[in-house]
């Protein structure tokens, strides 16, 4: 199959070169323009796209794409909301998606963004370059024995609180489907959602985006 490759970066390329290289099933086209009304006809000659999470895949685009014969929309990544289902539901078009990511590498990544504010690491960092090495503004607080909220206590939110029960953290909760083991494993206390808040020095979001979450 012949893929149109959109929103490309290096890693994009060699991750998927790298895939491919043992059966050469597909050809890549690779192109560093996200995906959009404009772009669409770059998707000329090919039977698929591959996409990432700003591309648009709204109706006008799939109409685009469906003229010009393309019959799969392959996102590499697992959120799904910048695609009109409905639409591609009605041209034919497949959607197929990343089923989900490591839940530790974005939990761990929620935590060093969590440190670099709470430390104000970046506006350090930046006083530094400048040569002003005053400490006014940049004291932030110990997250021992804190309050740390999770908004979606799935794999990824799971895999958060898990590594702020290790920093010594009070944890509460908030989910549709509760994940009871967490409350014997690390103490998390589910409570509904505006008590979460009210409550916690830390709010963490780990939920997809969708009407409900907005």
């Amino acid at each position: 199959m012949r893929v149109a490759v959109y929103d490309t970066h290096s890693f994009d390329r060699e991750g998927l070169e790298r895939a491919n290289a043992s059966g050469q099933r597909h050809e890549f086209v690779f192109h560093e323009p996200r995906l959009s009304v404009k772009s669409a006809a770059l998707a000329e000659g090919c039977e698929g796209v591959c996409v990432f999470v700003n591309d648009c895949v709204d109706a006008v685009v799939l109409e685009s794409l469906h003229r010009l014969g393309v019959r799969v929309v392959a996102l590499r990544c697992a959120g799904f909301n910048n695609v009109d289902q409905t639409a591609a539901r009605r041209l034919g078009i497949a959607v197929v998606r990343v089923p989900e990511y490591s839940p530790h590498a974005v939990a761990e990544h929620a935590v060093a963004l969590l440190l670099s504010l709470n430390r104000k690491l970046t506006r350090a960092n930046q006083r530094i370059r400048e040569g002003n090495f005053t400490l006014d503004g940049l004291v932030g607080f110990d997250l021992f024995e804190k309050t740390v909220g999770v908004i979606g206590t799935g794999k990824i939110g799971a895999a958060f609180a898990r590594i702020m029960h290790g920093f010594g953290c009070r944890l509460l909760g908030f989910d549709l489907n509760p994940d009871r083991s967490l409350e014997s494993e690390i103490h998390l206390e589910y409570l509904p959602l505006e008590k979460v808040l009210a409550d916690s020095d830390v709010i963490s979001l780990h939920v997809p985006l969708n009407t409900g979450t907005k």
